[in-house]
């Protein structure tokens, strides 16, 4: 993290500022990159656990592996696909921070006019009378009443002799930049947050259609109980138990229900419509494909590739510029002024006739000699905000490496965790048919019946999340690289204070 440069003493600030034009204050560097060769302490697999189910493929780790710009597109679904488009065309959050962007570079381009001269042109006509008892005639002819015509042209100019304009412009172009890092931050949150919601939707109906089809199988033992009762084979204790069993499947089918119809207000909301205007498109686990090859950035690309790391470079680039501004104002401010223009009586005189003409030019030098210390504690105060946005900066780099570690190892975790499920599903698929036949053989109670169900209806709830996770985890690493943003057809050109044009 570069330190802040104090200004030195008076005379050499003025000196050196007057014969070379240089800047007052400290000229910003960028921090460099954390000197690390990874995101987790251990060393990263070449690729993660498979399974043999759909979402169940092994992904392989590729180090510096771009990402493209439109990175859902590698989950291979129309459906997604068509949302995501809709949402960057009719979410409200792109637009306001377009105009966000756009309102910040009207601003640098409202402060680089400081640069120039200021020409403000006015004419005044009046009707006077003199107070003739006190004052002689004004006018030439005697008379106490008279016309005048004055026209002027007044000019005003501050030369920046101590840079204090351009930190001043170099503060807001840096506060564009933050804004245009928020416009991609705003881009990749919103796609994010489309494919989570797509991703959270399958995984979902994977669940109900679970409930579903373990309410069928209890439905389907309770069948056999009931015949079984109705031979005196088994006991109304017996069937009352499985009963109970079942209502408590089918208690779970409603707030499945409810957690998807919520999930489709989202998904909706995201994709700016609303609520009554629910999209045709519908997800489920089996239309998605798990992408093979995922890119791992390289530790020194990541403060390069995150919006939210570049923002963070952006607000240390307009504190710096706010020290110069500080410095600035410590030191003599100059002013030149000019003024020329005609005075007649008669406005068919007012340029023609001789001796109307006037002008003046003007020179000022200001120096603040006591002002209680206000523009020491402002220089203080812009010094301790560097600090703050240095350490600020310095925070979100933490918390980007921690993001892209932690969707490594959820993507590790979970993979092995849907192998297991998987595993653990087939047993207690085979356990539950071997049950229900010696069911149905009088061979077993009600109670070794139940124990099979809920072991099934467990591991089957348990695969279909394990299956979703993959996804959702996938997608989180993509985000946490920072999403493609720079690989982007459709995005604006990133505009930084070295392209401007300031004298």
């Amino acid at each position: 993290m570069r330190a802040v440069h104090r200004a030195g003493g008076w005379l050499p600030a003025i000196g050196l500022a007057a014969l070379s034009g240089c800047a007052v204050g400290p000229d910003f560097e960028r921090p460099t990159a954390p000197d690390v060769t990874g995101y987790t302490s251990a060393p990263l697999a070449q690729q993660t656990a498979s399974a043999e189910v759909a979402g169940g493929e092994a992904q392989r780790f590729v180090q510096a592996l771009d990402i493209p710009g439109q990175w859902w597109t590698l989950f291979h679904s129309a459906a997604l696909n068509t949302l995501i488009e809709e949402a960057l065309k009719n979410n409200p959050t792109l637009p306001a921070a377009e105009a966000a962007l756009r309102q910040a570079w009207e601003n640098v381009y409202a402060q680089q006019g400081a640069f120039f001269p200021t020409v403000a042109a006015s004419f005044s006509p009046s009707r006077n009378k003199t107070a003739t008892g006190a004052l002689s005639p004004a006018s030439s002819s005697g008379s106490p009443y008279f016309s005048l015509y004055t026209g002027q042209v007044a000019v005003s100019y501050m030369p920046d002799v101590f840079g204090g304009t351009r930190r001043e412009v170099e503060s807001l172009a840096a506060t564009a930049e933050f804004q245009q890092f928020q416009l991609e931050a705003t881009y990749l949150t919103l796609t994010s947050n489309v494919v989570a919601a797509a991703v959270q939707e399958a995984s979902l109906r994977g669940q109900i259609a679970a409930t579903e089809e373990i309410i069928k199988i209890q439905t389907g033992s309770l069948d056999i109980l009931q015949k079984q009762l109705a031979l005196g084979q088994v006991a109304g204790a017996d069937v009352a138990a499985v009963e109970a069993t079942l209502a408590q499947a089918q208690a779970t089918l409603p707030p499945l229900q409810k957690q998807l119809a919520v999930q489709r207000d989202l998904l909706t909301a995201l994709i700016g419509r609303l609520p009554s205007q629910e999209p045709a498109e519908k997800f489920e686990l089996t239309a998605l494909q798990l992408p093979r090859d995922l890119p791992v950035s390289l530790p020194s690309k990541l403060v390069d590739q995150r919006p939210d790391v570049r923002s963070a470079e952006a607000q240390l680039h307009t504190a710096s510029a706010q020290i110069g501004v500080a410095v600035a104002a410590q030191l003599p401010q100059f002013t030149l002024t000019g003024n020329a223009g005609t005075a007649s009586n008669m406005i068919s005189q007012f340029i023609t006739t001789p001796g109307t003409a006037f002008w003046s030019v003007a020179g000022n030098v200001a120096q603040t000699v006591f002002d209680a210390g206000t523009l020491l504690h402002k220089k203080r105060a812009a010094d301790a905000a560097f600090d703050e946005a240095a350490e600020m900066y310095r925070s979100t780099v933490i918390a980007a490496f921690q993001n892209v570690a932690d969707s490594l190892h959820a993507l590790q975790s979970d993979a092995e965790t849907l192998k297991a499920a998987y595993a653990a599903e087939r047993a207690a698929s085979k356990s539950l048919e071997i049950a229900r036949r010696q069911l149905q053989l009088g061979a077993i109670g009600y109670l070794g019946l139940l124990t099979a169900e809920n072991t099934y209806d467990t591991a089957l709830l348990a695969l279909v999340q394990a299956r979703a996770a993959r996804f959702a985890d996938t997608a989180a690493l993509f985000q946490a690289l920072g999403g493609g943003w720079w690989n982007r057809t459709d995005a604006p050109p990133v505009k930084t204070w070295d392209v401007q044009l300031v004298p």
